[in-house]
């Protein structure tokens, strides 16, 4: 499998990555800990530089107290923001 081009999907995948850690009050050990890591892997993924395959999205997520659905929501969620706000729509035509 051939990784993503897609700057504005691993940027999502990156931040949520980053957000949900601390918001769980862990450091990039912790987590790495808790998904049987490595705590450099987990600081590439967090700015973008790597991607997970679909076995570790799954270690990341339980580390991350998500299922692997509701962390994906996330990212895509996030993703959608993202998307939004780098091609904003131009404003209708009046009446």
């Amino acid at each position: 499998m051939r990784p993503s081009k897609n700057q504005l999907l691993i940027n999502a995948l990156a931040t949520e990555i980053k957000l949900r850690r601390r918001e769980l009050g862990f450091s990039q050990e912790d987590l790495a800990g808790c998904c049987e890591l490595d705590r450099p892997y987990i600081s590439l993924m967090e700015v973008g530089r790597k991607q997970p395959t679909l076995s570790v999205l799954l270690r990341l997520a339980d580390g991350l107290q998500f299922s692997l659905a509701d962390f994906m929501g996330r990212v895509q969620q996030r993703y959608l923001l993202e998307q939004a706000a780098a091609h904003p729509q131009a404003p209708s035509p009046p009446d």
